[in-house]
């Protein structure tokens, strides 16, 4: 089984042949991709010395990352930082698989990029504008509700 986390630092010809064949902007991300040093297990040196034992702190620290993951996920619906749990253990993958530290730093890469359109000009202001419009609606419907049946808190009720 090949994670990824004990690849060497040699490329292979394919992407070579795919960094010469690309140009323009994509030729830059893929020459920084290939500039940054391969993903490399952060497994002690004597855990990766052996090679049932580094399988074995693979699946440790995958079950570990798939653990926070779930607990994230649930809290998505339950109280508590959902998606910081979530990252987390995407972060916990990292440290071992190849794959997951590509997906954190996509993850990464996508998060700035939308905090970043969050903070122009024109999309805060249409999202208070909204929001207002929002609260402004809200209010009238509940104001409706309380004029036409009042308010009757649940201990009041007397006819159930």
């Amino acid at each position: 089984m090949n994670t990824g986390s004990d690849r060497g630092t040699q490329g292979s010809a394919a992407d070579e042949a795919t960094t010469e064949a690309t140009t323009g902007p994509a030729a830059d991300e893929t020459a920084e991709a290939g500039a940054q040093a391969p993903h490399v297990s952060k497994a002690p040196a004597f855990i990766k010395s052996n090679k049932s034992l580094h399988l074995s702190w693979q699946v440790g620290v995958f079950v570990v990352g798939l653990a926070v993951i779930a607990a994230g996920v649930a809290m998505l619906v339950l109280p508590g930082p959902g998606w910081v749990a979530i990252f987390a253990g995407l972060a916990i993958w990292a440290t071992e698989f190849a794959w997951a530290h590509l997906v954190l730093r996509w993850t990464k890469r996508k998060v700035t990029e939308a905090a970043q359109k969050a903070l122009d000009p024109k999309v805060r202001r249409r999202n208070i504008i909204l929001t207002s419009v929002g609260l402004v609606i809200a209010g009238a419907l509940i104001g409706f509700y309380l004029w036409k049946y009042g308010l009757v808190l649940p201990w009041n009720l007397k006819d159930q």
